[in-house]
Order: C-alpha cells, then structure tokens, then sequence
C-alpha cells in the first residue's frame, strides 16, 4: 500500500487480489458468451435451412402432382 490505514495489509492485499482476478477474467468470459452466441445462431440458421427445405419438398411434390394430373388429362 501507498500510505498506511487502519485496515490490516493482509485484509486490503486479498480484496485487491480477488478484484485483479475478477477483471483479469473478464475478456475469458466475455469471449465465451460470444461463443455461446455464434453458436446459438448458427444452429438457428441449420434449423431454419431445414424447415425451409421440407416446405420447398412438400410445395415441388404439390406441383409434380399438378403437372401430371395436367399431363394425363384428368
């Protein structure tokens, strides 16, 4: 310390190490929620992707059915 007080050394020496400790892993948690996040929007994406895949299989199958119902005649 800089200048002596009342509280013990050893006191002021801990809460200063526990607040290092909590900045110094700041950045560490702040990239893993980013992780978390990109990861979370990905599977949103490949969810999406798939949803939209089967409609597009169920509206050809519609329209396959139309064309040879057109084609026969019926």
């Amino acid at each position: 310390m800089a200048f002596p007080t009342a509280v013990n050394s050893q006191i002021t020496d801990s809460v200063t190490q526990s607040n290092v400790e909590v900045l110094a892993s700041a950045p560490a948690t702040a990239l893993a929620m980013l992780y978390e996040a990109v990861a979370s929007s990905l599977s949103l994406a490949a969810q999406n992707a798939v949803s939209n895949q089967q409609n597009v299989n169920t509206l050809t199958e519609a329209v396959t059915t139309k064309c040879v119902e057109k084609i026969l005649g019926a």
